[in-house]
């Protein structure tokens, strides 16, 4: 879609799909040929250290490089603020497979003395949170949220509260994932979760649409500046908007199956907007999980109706940018709330691409095929994980 903001953002009011064929491996051999792969990206430059660049699995420096350009957007003065009051929460659902893969593959082949002592750090799942802190010595709360898709929205979450509890002045915070590698095709291929839609890359990808036939892999980072509030007004931050609420719950039903009737998701977005002291025909839109798959698309359909009621079909927008996107999986939410954002600050909600025919059991406004132009001011994004994790970020205009 692009590699940073503005020409993401553009691609998805365009409805332009980032999904193509598969460039970086051979997948003659696998039932799925096409993801959203990050093209033309060069990590170097978002390090301070080149070593320390080659020393990091992709998930890494895709989630390095969001958190630079979210840095430098916020505008924040590293030397000027208080560094052991800046916390860091940027987590992957997967962490480094291309490194496991990689350093395996010597250890079989070539022995257990060809194995990178760097195999370890490069691939777990808290070392972009860990290598954040460093390049800018934030020393305040450092960790990582592993919640499979749900990890992103978790992430930004908990910061929150760290923020609202008094630890923490601000927080960089979201998800990188790279997992569009052998292992990931495979696996996510053979438990028949992937789009086999081959030979219309662009058309694959196709949330709420009776013709679906699974999600469709992404990768890059999304990565958020939060800020308590009298903090960013002291030193005249510009303010996109303001998050007021976050829902968390699980399904306690099934490893990969969402529950049929949406009631972990409902659950999910009732605390959100609880939290916010929202009703629900205050909200103007509401970013999907939305991945293509059978049972998830009508089960978030089921869950937004339980929580808005008559207002889910009447007045609310809910679109899926991972119509256009692909699921980026642990980063889906970093990425997700930052179109929520655009949504807010342009009044243009970004569409649900390749619904041609809806799902009769998906009858809600998806905004299909063009962005619309819309007020927007309370936007809700929802992010859903394996093993029934439960997300929901509640935002609203700042005034």
């Amino acid at each position: 879609m692009g590699n940073d903001l503005a020409s993401t953002w553009e691609a998805m009011k365009a409805g332009r799909s980032g999904i193509d064929r598969i460039a970086s491996m051979d997948t003659s051999a696998y039932t799925t040929h096409i993801a959203g792969e990050v093209k033309n990206f060069d990590a170097a430059p978002f390090f301070n250290n080149a070593k320390d660049c080659r020393r990091a699995d992709r998930y890494v420096q895709l989630a390095v490089a969001a958190a630079r350009m979210a840095l430098q957007d916020s505008g924040l003065d590293v030397e000027a603020v208080d560094k052991d009051r800046v916390g860091v929460m940027v987590s992957s659902g997967i962490g480094g497979l291309g490194t496991l893969e990689e350093e395996h593959t010597k250890l079989i082949q070539r022995g257990p003395g060809r194995v990178s002592p760097f195999l370890i750090p490069m691939m777990i799942a808290n070392i972009s949170s860990g290598i954040i802190s460093m390049e800018y010595g934030f020393g305040g709360p450092n960790m990582a949220i592993v919640t499979a898709c749900a990890t992103s929205n978790h992430s930004i979450g908990e910061a929150w509260r760290i923020i609202k509890f008094g630890d923490a002045d601000a927080f960089l915070c979201g998800g990188g994932e790279a997992s569009i590698l052998p292992c990931g095709l495979a696996g996510f291929g053979n438990m028949k979760a992937l789009s086999t839609r081959n030979d219309e890359p662009q058309k694959a990808s196709r949330p709420f649409d009776v013709g679906r036939d699974g999600f469709v892999m992404g990768e890059g980072a999304g990565v958020l500046m939060i800020e308590e509030l009298e903090h960013a007004k002291k030193r005249g931050a510009t303010i996109y908007a303001e998050l007021i609420g976050y829902g968390l719950s699980a399904d306690a039903y099934h490893m990969t199956s969402p529950h049929p009737e949406g009631h972990g998701a409902a659950r999910c977005m009732d605390m959100a907007l609880r939290h916010g002291k929202i009703n629900p025909e205050e909200v103007s839109y509401v970013n999907a999980h939305g991945t293509s798959t059978g049972l998830g698309d009508v089960c978030e359909t089921k869950a937004i109706k339980r929580t808005f009621g008559d207002h889910a079909k009447n007045g609310l927008l809910v679109s899926s940018t991972k119509s256009m996107t692909g699921h980026l999986l642990g980063a889906a939410g970093g990425v997700e709330i930052a179109a929520c954002l655009m949504a807010m600050k342009e009044n243009i909600v970004p569409p649900t691409i390749n619904l041609d025919e809806a799902d009769p059991e998906c009858d809600l406004d998806y905004v299909p095929h063009v962005a619309r132009e819309a007020k927007v001011d309370v936007a809700l994004s929802n992010s859903f994980g394996f093993g029934g994790h439960n997300a929901s970020l509640l935002i609203k205009r700042f005034a």
